[in-house]
């Protein structure tokens, strides 16, 4: 079912929204300074080409430790993404959301829009996984914050 929906929504604007995104990491690796927005386009160039079966989830929640970029040093990053590329970046998938929600057959796939909008305007921080890995590790941190609130029992 997941490679049907990748066809689908690859077909109904994935195409063009990851190819936007890989178009933005090529200027952010004009500048020196964009090289790790870059690689993060790309990345996210690739989620937008087939997302079904994937989620962006952050690191902190994905490894239960805070790292460099979720920390004080992602949010700057990310203040930064957002006035550079987020935003416009957010602007293409609600486009691209709208036009799927005119036909009842794109609904769940301007929904994927939406959600991908959300991402775009603050990446940082953030690690693309299966959608298993990602209910796991919240699984898991649930677990580790039920047995914290009993005293380590």
């Amino acid at each position: 079912m997941k490679a049907i929906g990748n066809l689908f929504w690859f077909l109904l604007g994935g195409i063009f929204m990851g190819l936007i995104w890989w178009i933005a990491g090529f200027f952010a690796y004009l500048s020196i300074l964009g090289i790790p927005w870059g690689r993060s386009c790309f990345v996210m160039g690739q989620f937008s080409f087939f997302p079904f079966g994937k989620e962006a989830v952050s690191r902190k929640e994905l490894t239960g430790e805070k790292d460099i970029g979720t920390g004080f040093l992602g949010l700057l990053g990310n203040l930064i993404w957002f006035v550079f590329a987020g935003f416009w970046l957010a602007l293409g998938h609600l486009f691209f959301a709208l036009l799927n929600f005119i036909t009842v057959i794109g609904i769940p796939f301007g929904v994927q829009h939406l959600k991908l909008a959300g991402v775009a305007l603050f990446p940082v921080g953030k690690k693309i996984v299966s959608k298993e890995l990602a209910q796991a590790a919240r699984t898991s941190n649930v677990e580790a914050e039920l047995k914290a609130m009993r005293g380590g029992k």
